[in-house]
């Protein structure tokens, strides 16, 4: 599935990713609008984000899979104190996405969020900055 894009105009990424031989596929594939994620080949364990060794099982035979980028909102918070690298924001929100394929992940929420917004569907976004991708949320309708 390919995911919405949502531009961040001129603006660097706050606080851009380290990128190593490992993670590469994951940002590559944000990049063409995909979310992926490791899947372990010994347990079947999803882990994210990504990383070289299974949470589960320990196991080390990993293979790279897609996620679909749909989920439900578990909870949120609104950052109105950001660290220095975020103070250009303003005001922003952070959401705990558990996406349908079982992960639980957290990320910027896009949008105005409310308390009546816990439960609600979520979809997965690139955010495109002008140095690259980052992943965020924002409630379907």
């Amino acid at each position: 599935m390919e995911l919405p894009f949502e531009s961040m105009g001129q603006a660097a990424r706050p606080f851009p990713p380290r990128v190593s031989s490992f993670t590469r596929p994951f940002w590559d594939a944000l990049r063409q609008g995909r979310l992926t994620t490791t899947r372990c080949l010994a347990c079947g364990g999803l882990g994210f984000p990504p990383r070289n060794v299974c949470r589960r099982c320990w196991g080390r035979a990993l293979e790279w899979v897609p996620l679909a980028g749909r989920g439900t909102l578990y909870s949120w918070t609104r950052v109105h104190v950001a660290p220095e690298a975020f103070r250009e924001a303003g005001a922003y929100a952070i959401g705990l996405i558990d996406l349908d394929d079982g992960v639980r992940l957290m990320c910027r929420l896009l949008g105005e969020p409310t308390a009546a917004d816990l439960d609600r569907r979520v979809e997965m976004v690139v955010l495109g900055y002008a140095d690259g991708p980052l992943f965020g949320a924002r409630l379907t309708r």
